[in-house]
């Protein structure tokens, strides 16, 4: 039998098994929720069962034989998210410092080699400019020798990036491990494509997607248990990381996480105009689904139309031009707009 098919069977079922556990162990040593702190008639649940998914891919990428210095870096910026994002579900950690981490896995990363030199210009039709470089200015540095100081901007802030948006998403329980299941199998049929031909991108990409499943048996509405934190940014990492690999796909990787990113856009422009600060944590009147709960959508409804348009769009991205998923871009902001809107009337 395929890796391929060997390896993301064992990760989901080692997950599985460890959720089960999880519930079971987590009450009893006093790793639950709050849910009298946001004013939730219900009774804990097993809080932040993030650490679960995080550490079976552990496994699964230092299981891998092709170890490099990327594989060292993305391994160490996995556990020093895991370390912030715990105590932080745990015990609150101040926003700058959060963002402090996220710059600096960002630059981890980058220095470790995970970057791109170019971005393919979606207005090459009007510019007659393919490609968009990235590699123009250089940095030398000490050991990590001559880098594209470009491509470290665009791959710290992406991470930031995905990273936030991801955990932003999570007002929901199932959201993020719904949308993240189809966006690492989008990835992973755009690794196995002739455009990009990686196997072991494939590989872990589908191990991620029947880790990120596993996750949704469990906290899809009503939910047994909680990620956290925990779960929603190191899938937002691992996003992030995968579309960078995967020869800088960010417009597939936008098309498909297009709901969480254009909404967490909104919100922060929203709170920079209210002269707050982007980085707050929030649970109602901002967020589209917060909006959406508020107008008497069902938990289930909104994940449904978050998997609708994860899937419809982010399978469309595996046969478009870039062109073509510029303009998808625009239509999927269009849409997110109107759905803002149509959240915020009458409220």
């Amino acid at each position: 039998m395929s890796p391929l098919l060997i390896t993301p069977l064992l990760a989901a079922s080692s997950c599985i098994i460890l959720l089960l556990f999880a519930q079971k162990v987590f009450p009893r040593i006093g790793l639950v929720d709050s849910p009298k702190k946001y004013g939730l008639k219900r009774r804990p649940l097993p809080y932040p069962t993030g650490m679960i998914p995080v550490g079976v891919f552990l496994i699964v990428l230092l299981g891998n034989e092709f170890w490099n210095r990327q594989i060292i870096g993305i391994a160490i910026s996995i556990i020093l998210l895991l370390i912030v994002t715990f105590l932080d579900d745990r015990f609150t950690v101040a926003p700058v410092t959060r963002l402090g981490v996220h710059v600096m896995i960002g630059l981890i990363l980058f220095l470790t080699g995970t970057h791109i030199y170019t971005l393919t210009n979606p207005l090459e039709s009007m510019t007659g400019i393919p490609l968009i470089p990235l590699d123009i200015i250089d940095i030398t540095l000490p050991y990590f020798g001559t880098l594209p100081f470009l491509s470290g901007l665009f791959t710290i802030g992406w991470i930031v990036f995905t990273i936030n948006a991801l955990n932003w998403f999570d007002g929901i329980a199932g959201q993020v491990s719904s949308l993240t299941t189809i966006g690492f199998l989008t990835i992973g049929f755009l690794a196995l494509s002739t455009r990009v031909d990686q196997s072991q991108l494939a590989l872990l990409t589908f191990s991620l997607a029947g880790i990120s499943f596993s996750c949704l048996l469990f906290d899809f509405p009503p939910a047994r248990m909680l990620m956290g934190d925990t779960g929603a940014m190191f899938f937002g990492l691992m996003l992030g990381i995968l579309t960078i690999f995967a020869g800088g796909k960010v417009a597939t990787g936008f098309l498909v996480l297009g709901l969480p990113l254009i909404d967490c856009l909104i919100v922060s422009m929203w709170r920079i105009l209210k002269r707050k600060s982007p980085f707050l944590g929030s649970r109602h009147g901002e967020h589209l689904h917060h909006l959406l709960l508020e107008k008497g959508w069902s938990e289930s409804q909104i994940i449904t139309l978050t998997a609708v348009l994860g899937s419809g769009f982010g399978v469309t991205a595996l046969f478009l031009s870039t062109g073509q998923k510029f303009i998808a871009a625009l239509i999927f902001i269009a849409i997110v707009l109107m759905l803002s809107r149509y959240a915020r009337t009458s409220l």
